[in-house]
This record gives C-alpha cells, sequence and structure tokens, in this order.
C-alpha cells in the first residue's frame, strides 16, 4: 500500500528535525542527563515539528539503547511506537476529545502504572481545543501526577491555553522552518525517491509551504503524479497558482495604473482555473518583497526569498513606486484577501482589489481638519454661556434702529409714537407679514432664515418683530445692511417706514438648548460629508 510521502518521511529521531535546533538540543540534553520534566508544551504553527518532537521524546524517554538522547530505533520498543501499537504512548486528539469526560478517563488511566514501559506518556494535539471543564480537569493530574507519568501538550494556538495549564509545564516554541531548509530537504527526499526535482521547484515548494515542512513533502507528493520533470512551471500547474511571468506582468500593470492590462491577465489565469485566493496571496507577498526593497534596497536581498532574476524586476517595480502607495496597495489585498473567504463570488472582490489599487484609490478615511469649524462653534458656545439668563415671562426686547431708503414723495406714518413706551397689547397685527418676509427672502435670502417662525404686529411708526430665535437680534444688530435690507423689504409691501423693535419670545435657556441641538447636529453633517468625500 502506497504511503504518503510527509508520513513516510517523517523524523524518527531529534537528529532528523531540521530548523529546531534550539528545542532538540534541550530535550537531547535532558534525556542524556536523566532531568526530563513530568509536562511539556509545544507551540507553533503547523507543520514545524511539535507532534513529531513529542513522538521522538516519548519514544527516547522510554528506550532502553538511547544515543546521545535520540532512540535506538532498533528494539522493540521503537519499533512498536513508531508503529503506533505501544500501549504506554497515549495519543489522543484534543479536538475531537475535547470533553471533560475524556479528561477524567485519562485522569483515571494514569493511575495504573506502565505496561512494558518505564514511563507512561500522554501526547495531547491540538491541547487548546480542550474546554473549560477539561482543562480544570486536566489541571489537577498536571500538577501532582504519578512519577511514572508525563504529559506533552501541543498548540498551534497558545493563547487559548490557560496560563495555570501553561505554568506547569515547560514551554518551547517552534520556529517556522527556514526555506533553504525547506528546499535542502526537499531535494534529499526527491532524490532518495527518485524524483526528478529541479532546484526553483524546490524554491517554489519551499515559498508557498510557508514555513511549514509537512505542506511542503506534501505538495512534492502531489507534484510527483502530475509531471516528470519538478521544476517552477509545474508545481505552478499542480498547486494552481499564477507563475511568474503572470505574477509580474500584474505587478507591473498596477505600477503603472494599467486597469485593463491588470484585468485582462486576471481573466487569463481565470478562465485556466486559476485560484484567485492564491493569486491575491501571492500578490500580498510580492508587495511585501517590493516594499522591503523599496525601504532596505541594500539589506533585501538576506531578507527575502527570491531568485536574483526575480529580485532585478521587483527592484525596478519598487523604484517606479513611492512607499505610501506600495503599503496601500499591500493593505488593500490583505482587506481583499479576509474578505474573499466570506463572499459568494472571489472574482468580483479581486478585481474590485485590483481596480482601487490600480488607481490609487484610498481604502482608509484620511484625517478630517475641523479646526476652523470647531473654533466658530467654540466662539457661538461661549456667546450662548455670556447670556444672562431672564425670567421665563419676561421678554427681553431690543430696538433695532433702522430706517427703509430715502425716496421722494415717500409715504411717512400718521402718527408717530416713542418706539420705547409702546406696550404689547396697544400693537395691531401685520397681516402682510408673510408678504414682507417673501419679500425679505428675495432680497437677502442668507439671512431671512433667521426669522422663520415670527409674526409682526405695528402701531403707528412703530413695528414689533416677535421671533423665537435670539441670533436673530445679533445678527442685524452687528450688521447695518441686514436691517436696511429688512427696512427695505417692509417699506416695498407697506409703502411707508418703521422704527423697528423686536422682542424674544423664548427665554435663554431655551435658546442654549436650541443652540446645542444645532451645534451637536451641525458637527455631526460635518463629519459625515467629511467621511463621504474620503471613501
Amino acid at each position: 500500500m502506497y504511503k504518503a510521502l510527509y508520513r513516510k518521511w517523517r523524523p524518527l529521531t531529534f537528529d532528523d528535525v531540521i530548523s529546531q535546533q534550539h528545542i532538540t538540543e534541550i530535550l537531547k540534553n535532558q534525556l542524556i542527563n536523566d532531568k526530563t520534566a513530568h509536562a511539556y508544551l509545544f507551540t507553533g504553527s503547523r507543520g514545524t515539528g511539535k507532534t513529531t518532537c513529542a513522538r521522538i521524546l516519548a519514544k527516547a524517554v522510554n528506550c532502553p539503547n538511547m544515543k546521545d538522547g535520540n532512540p535506538c530505533l532498533e528494539c522493540d520498543l521503537c519499533r512498536e511506537a513508531d508503529e503506533g501499537s505501544l500501549t504506554d504512548i497515549i495519543e489522543i486528539d484534543a479536538a475531537s476529545n475535547n470533553g471533560v469526560e475524556d479528561i477524567r478517563d485519562l485522569r483515571d488511566a494514569a493511575v495504573y502504572s506502565p505496561e512494558r514501559c518505564k514511563f507512561k506518556i500522554y501526547i495531547i494535539d491540538e491541547v487548546h481545543m480542550l474546554s473549560t471543564s477539561a482543562f480544570n480537569a486536566l489541571l489537577k493530574i498536571m500538577e501532582e501526577p504519578p512519577p511514572y507519568v508525563k504529559f506533552i501538550l501541543a498548540t498551534t494556538e497558545i493563547h487559548k491555553v490557560p496560563a495555570t495549564v501553561a505554568s506547569r509545564c515547560q514551554r518551547y516554541d517552534f520556529r517556522r522552518i527556514r526555506q533553504n531548509d525547506i528546499v535542502e530537504r526537499l531535494l534529499y527526499i526527491a532524490s532518495q525517491e527518485h524524483i526528478e526535482l529541479t532546484p526553483d521547484g524546490a524554491a517554489l515548494i519551499a515559498k508557498l509551504a510557508d514555513g511549514g515542512m509537512r505542506d511542503a513533502v506534501s505538495l512534492l507528493d502531489q507534484c510527483s503524479v502530475c509531471a516528470e520533470k519538478i521544476d517552477a512551471e509545474a508545481v505552478s500547474q499542480s498547486a494552481g497558482i499564477a507563475g511568474n511571468e503572470f505574477l509580474y506582468e500584474i505587478l507591473e500593470a498596477v505600477s503603472e495604473s494599467d486597469i485593463s492590462r491588470a484585468l485582462n491577465v486576471t481573466s487569463q489565469l481565470y478562465d485556466n482555473s486559476k485560484d484567485l485566493t492564491r493569486l491575491c496571496e501571492e500578490l500580498i507577498l510580492q508587495f511585501r518583497n517590493i516594499m522591503l526593497i523599496k525601504v532596505s534596497p541594500d539589506n533585501a536581498g538576506s531578507i527575502i526569498a527570491v531568485m536574483p532574476d526575480d529580485f532585478e524586476r521587483l527592484k525596478d517595480i519598487a523604484l517606479k513606486s513611492e512607499i505610501d502607495d506600495i503599503m496601500d496597495r499591500l493593505n488593500q489585498l490583505q482587506i481583499c484577501r479576509e474578505r474573499m473567504t466570506k463572499v459568494m463570488n472571489k472574482r468580483v472582490e479581486f478585481e474590485m482589489a485590483l481596480i482601487k489599487i490600480c488607481s490609487n484609490i484610498k481604502n482608509s478615511v484620511q484625517a478630517i481638519d475641523n479646526s476652523e469649524f470647531y473654533d466658530k462653534i467654540k466662539k457661538l458656545e461661549n456667546k450662548i454661556n455670556s447670556l444672562k439668563t431672564v425670567p421665563a415671562n419676561n421678554k427681553k426686547s431690543e430696538v433695532i434702529t433702522a430706517s427703509s431708503p430715502a425716496s421722494e414723495n415717500e409715504p411717512v406714518p400718521n402718527v408717530h409714537i416713542d418706539i420705547k413706551n409702546v406696550k404689547e397689547d396697544e400693537l395691531t397685527p401685520c397681516m402682510q407679514w408673510d408678504k414682507i418676509m417673501n419679500e425679505f427672502r428675495r432680497i437677502n435670502p442668507a439671512v431671512a432664515g433667521s426669522l422663520d417662525g415670527s409674526t409682526a404686529a405695528t402701531k403707528g411708526n412703530v413695528m414689533c418683530i416677535f421671533t423665537p430665535n435670539r441670533f436673530f437680534i445679533s445678527l442685524f444688530k452687528s450688521s447695518k445692511e441686514n436691517a436696511l435690507s429688512l427696512s427695505k423689504a417692509i417699506y416695498t409691501v407697506l409703502g411707508q417706514k418703521y422704527k423697528i423693535t423686536a422682542r424674544c419670545t423664548t427665554t435663554v435657556e431655551e435658546t442654549r438648548s436650541m443652540a446645542e441641538q444645532l451645534i451637536k447636529k451641525a458637527i455631526n453633517s460635518s463629519i459625515e460629508t467629511a467621511v463621504d468625500n474620503n471613501n
């Protein structure tokens, strides 16, 4: 029966584990000096060797013929452990056995001594998947285990492991495997399996594996049945990704703001069944390389892992772009990649992102400078607060000294009355006030709104305006033109000139409340308008 390459070539000793020497050397020294801990916590991204090292440690600690901290692989215990039939090494998948009852069963079985080995080893994979109750059940036995029991916990999400559990373990952080190490290992496996793997094919597999050895070997296995010679082109076809040429066409189209070209290349890739999600990930990786070349051209060669020819092409693209544009494009693509997992049509989402990055449409809202706007609001608030409070039944009366424009043969009032002696109950309502307001709106539309809701009454040569808006008085007292334009509107409709007095029908407190509401409304409206303009 065929055995998958990642299973066939799983390391069997610590010396076979790559890129994790900082961990394997410590574990070997503990085994040599017989100072192993009762609980270990292995954490890191997928495919970095956590479960592999847990199995090697479980074998080595029980191997009677241990060699320099490595299991001998020749004794019955090592062979049975490799076959998965050694009953004293128990592997538990916490993803499917995460309940409190599962851990209680483990705790009950742990009190029994091992059958054939020196130690009974519990390997709990994906331990972060345990429920809270299961962690609590595990905690007690991990704190005071029998002398013949050891625990090895493995997780990709260390932040989900309770601190009470992690603090009782020796923690080891597994690093992502270096691309050069992956390439070297892939070429070795290919030579042993009689697979023709080129260096550029191995490099592309290593890049796609993103630091995971298991993913790299699995992709090699997949490519081996699709092509006799595994080069970069064969890897691209097998993995459903864009080749370098298509990728650089898109990058160059973006740098030149050529939307049509970028969309045409995308259409070709889509018609050839290329994975657009993977294409988005490749573009993110390449824009990251362009960003590093832009900010650190001297050291970029040691930071990014690309072929020499590819490096020169990326360098040319970096020279054509500004760092702000590069970072914004990178941000746009990252948002697109996240959204592609949630939308029904990935092509539409990707094409929208392409149009944005080609057109340099900013995705983030720029800072809004409302300093002048807020200064005016502050002055208005100060005016409101400076008003003196008056009783609600005492209506404040202000005199606006204004006369109609001089005109030959203009009518004059028959009765002259001192404006100071006019009482409200002596006034006659002005029945043509609506016509006056229409004329005023025609003459001075910007100020006419301050008289909305107002009425007027007259006696002799005096006209009294009753308004709920206290700001009407400020507007007309501060500007002679405003007063004259109102006087002109009155004269045009009524045919005579009046001395004008104004009385506010609201108290200072009511006016302040109205003003505060208007200020809030104005602020919200200004911010919404600014956001809409930025979008």
